[in-house]
């Protein structure tokens, strides 16, 4: 939203509905009030670039066997205690090494990486939505080149961004990071707003999508709240593939053990009661 609001501005991207004063930062360390608007100010830089495996991402039944050159910049709207990319995800401009790349050199890049098997552009590792104008200029800028794009995101994004970038994806992989708004308090985000962006996805035309819930001893780990969330996904379609991965130790929760292999199996079993692809990650 540009107009200002008692001399503030609210940043439209997520439900946290950041209300800033001019020159003020936001939550996600990404976005800035500037002359009376709201900047995606980590537009273009780019912190990390990797060619990676697609079952990297973790997306198990999109194009397997093949590369995606995947990109991160700072920032994100959570502050997940958890995080497995604190490093950038957490960071502001002045925190990490990033250099400016444009859309368009990008997509060159992207492109160049063909015959090393790379099939278009993965934006990932921080949370690519506080910065979703530079997403959507390059998937823009992908497809033109017949180059895919994919979307690693916690999904805790308002429908007007959501509505811009979506058509413009061709596989996504959204953390579903626990079923209860409980669970989201603890990171800073909203149950309703993910569920909203899981369900309009699983209903875009052309745009492929999978599922991740990270397992963490003691807060998202009982079979109540997985039937619960797989029941959920399955009323969405049961033939979405869900990953439901291990916890290690990181971040804030370094004194926390690792989640037993066997709670992962079991809950993972839980899941296939409802849905009809779901697999283990991190055992």
């Amino acid at each position: 939203m540009d107009d200002p609001i008692d001399g503030r501005v609210m940043c439209p991207v997520c439900p946290r509905a950041c209300r800033l004063a001019e020159g003020q930062l936001g939550a996600c360390g990404a976005r800035r009030a500037r002359d009376g608007r709201m900047v995606d100010e980590n537009y273009g830089r780019v912190t990390a670039l990797a060619l990676d495996p697609i079952e990297k991402k973790p997306l198990a039944r999109f194009r397997p066997g093949t590369r995606v050159l995947s990109v991160g910049s700072y920032g994100c709207n959570l502050r997940c205690p958890f995080c497995q990319n604190a490093s950038i995800a957490c960071a502001r401009a002045d925190d990490v090494a990033w250099e400016h790349v444009s859309p368009a050199q990008l997509v060159e890049r992207a492109d160049d990486l063909r015959e090393r098997g790379n099939i278009g552009l993965a934006f990932t590792y921080n949370e690519p939505l506080v910065g979703y104008e530079f997403v959507r200029d390059a998937a823009a800028l992908a497809r033109e080149r017949g180059l895919a794009t994919v979307l690693v995101s916690n999904g805790c994004v308002n429908p007007g961004p959501l509505a811009e970038l979506a058509p413009l994806l061709d596989a996504a992989n959204i953390d579903l990071k626990g079923f209860t708004q409980d669970f989201y308090d603890l990171v800073g985000g909203d149950l309703s707003a993910v569920k909203r962006t899981i369900a309009t996805l699983a209903a875009q035309p052309g745009c492929h999508l999978e599922v991740t819930t990270l397992i963490i001893p003691g807060l998202n780990d009982t079979d109540d709240e997985m039937d619960a969330a797989a029941r959920w996904l399955a009323s969405l379609d049961p033939a979405i593939p869900y990953h439901v991965t291990r916890f290690f130790p990181c971040h804030r929760m370094a004194d926390r053990p690792a989640t037993p292999v066997a709670t992962v199996r079991r809950l993972a079993d839980v899941a296939r009661r409802h849905l009809r692809h779901v697999y283990v990650g991190n055992c």
